[in-house]
């Protein structure tokens, strides 16, 4: 198996004529719905409610409610209000309750996150033991990762675990990144950021709220042609080719492993076979597999810093990915699939990390397409 398959690790989102045509398409859906207090029944007036990894987001008013208008496909809908545990929602425009979903968040518990903040072994100077390192695993080191800022450090608080050789960085408000590659501010609620020094293994979870830079012609152009170099060969750009099923067209090569011997690959001929792919009645996807997908991008080079940084040979053509699933899962239009704890990402795809990450409404301009 290419070791290219084997560093980094995390978990943690050209020929586009296909693509570009199913997701230009003029439509939307809306959803319409209420945020209230779970024991109460009141409504929460000035909630927090958006669609995970989009720039789609509002709060809810004085009754309450809240609206949103997406593109086709599906998200993760994220209501949040002070005090309370945050609340997510699967939604997509095949849902049948779109125009009148119920939110009821529950209170949290103070005296446990007080038993968890004294239990703690919070480390008292954490940014100048672990800023770098958190910065370097959360947003990247990538060339773009270089322009990027985050505009409120002092949210972090790191914990060490001795025992477990475990670190733990949570924010006590989110996180705001300015990525001035690709022209985005990104408000991003980070739940936990976790660290296993024994296996090198990171991980992180929580929700990103995307919103577009101002900026003058010369600036939105030269965002508009980097945000297009990051889309292709991007896991955004794969889990849409796979829907639209040009993954070929598109540049991609699979191959695949079982989970009884991950390093022995065979590759996948027709990833539209009736036994891998399945398409339903509400415009979904369904991906039949269970092991370990490799992925190669075959219409563009790694990048130099990705080479240097891991030691691979400059000679190395192809962007080689790796996913690992557990179970099978669902794509929908937009490229959004679920569940995505199902789906472990290695290789070059878990390299590049928030300073890469694109919206799910982000779409190719078409004066883009070569």
């Amino acid at each position: 198996m290419n070791r290219a398959l084997l560093k980094p690790l995390a978990i943690s989102l050209l020929c586009l004529f296909h693509t570009l045509a199913v997701f230009s398409q003029d439509k939307f859906f809306y959803v319409r719905g209420t945020v209230t207090d779970a024991k109460t029944g009141l409504p929460l007036a000035g909630a927090s409610v958006f669609c995970q990894n989009t720039t789609t987001g509002t709060v809810s008013g004085n009754e309450g409610h809240f609206t949103l208008r997406l593109a086709n496909g599906g998200y993760d809908m994220v209501v949040s209000y002070t005090g309370y545990e945050t609340g997510l929602v699967h939604i997509s425009n095949g849902g049948k309750q779109n125009d009148s979903l119920q939110v009821a968040l529950q209170a949290q518990d103070k005296s446990m996150s007080e038993v968890v903040v004294v239990g703690s072994a919070e480390v008292a100077d954490g940014w100048n033991k672990y800023g770098q390192f958190f910065l370097d695993n959360f947003i990247g080191t990538t060339p773009n990762a270089a322009q990027c800022t985050l505009e409120n450090k002092e949210a972090l608080h790191f914990y060490f675990y001795k025992k477990r050789n475990k670190l733990r960085i949570k924010a006590k408000a989110d996180l705001i990144v300015t990525n001035q590659a690709l022209g985005y501010k990104i408000r991003y609620q980070l739940d936990s950021f976790v660290y296993e020094y024994d296996s090198k293994i990171s991980t992180y979870t929580g929700y990103s709220l995307f919103e577009e830079l101002p900026g003058t012609p010369q600036q939105l152009d030269e965002w508009k042609r980097r945000r297009f170099e990051t889309y292709k060969g991007s896991r955004l750009h794969f889990m849409r080719s796979w829907y639209d099923s040009t993954l070929k067209d598109e540049g991609f090569v699979l191959a695949s492993a079982d989970s009884s011997n991950l390093n022995k690959l065979r590759p996948v001929d027709n990833p539209y076979d009736s036994n891998l792919y399945t398409a339903d009645s509400s415009g979904d996807v369904s991906i039949n597999l269970n092991g370990r997908l490799k992925v190669s991008y075959i219409n563009e080079a790694p990048d130099k810093k990705y080479l240097d940084e891991y030691h691979f040979p400059a000679s190395m053509r192809a962007q080689i990915s790796a996913i690992d699933i557990a179970g099978g899962f669902i794509i929908e239009q937009n490229g959004y699939f679920y569940d995505q704890t199902d789906v472990t990402n290695s290789g070059y795809w878990s390299w590049k990390k928030l300073a890469e990450l694109l919206p799910y409404d982000y779409l190719p301009s078409a004066d883009l397409i070569q």
